[in-house]
């Protein structure tokens, strides 16, 4: 093994020889597909908010803006069905995640204000995406409950 001048070594070392963690059961091809499903609709989010900016929140921008998060939000259900469906009925997933109120409430604000965006006002949907902002950011406590046990399940 050659090193750099400041001790950096360089090329395979004793660092490479370990395992690499992997998932508890093989991921199947139906989560691989869920997964890039997602990326890709959030791998325009960057582009979208670029020109909603560029325009000044116009309507169609904003109203774009909106699809895409509702596009991203079932994306992301998918997905979470896809992971929950591949594992044994009652699992610890499937019951943390419960009845995901938040999950539900966010696609219908979405489904809001795309509207609100063309007819009403394209503040009136920028409060709408500040509004589905402000409630991901809330902690959300079920999974840690289902991790800590029965006894902690309220």
């Amino acid at each position: 093994m050659t090193h750099r001048r400041d001790g950096i070594p360089l090329g395979p070392g004793p660092w490479m020889r370990a395992e690499l963690p992997m998932p508890p059961r093989p991921v199947g091809l139906g989560w691989l597909a869920a997964n890039l499903h997602l990326l890709f609709w959030l791998s325009l989010g960057p582009f979208v908010t670029g020109w909603m900016g560029e325009n000044h929140f116009a309507a169609v921008p904003t109203a774009v803006y909106g699809a895409l998060m509702l596009l991203s939000g079932i994306a992301y259900w998918i997905l979470q069905s896809t992971i929950i469906r591949s594992q044994e009925p009652g699992s610890a997933l499937a019951r943390a995640v419960g009845r995901d109120v938040k999950g539900k409430l966010s696609p219908l604000f979405y489904l809001l204000a795309i509207p609100a965006a063309l007819f009403l006002h394209p503040g009136v949907a920028g409060a709408v995406y500040v509004i589905v902002a402000l409630m991901w950011l809330i902690p959300d406590q079920r999974i840690e409950r289902v991790a800590a046990g029965p006894s902690d399940v309220a």
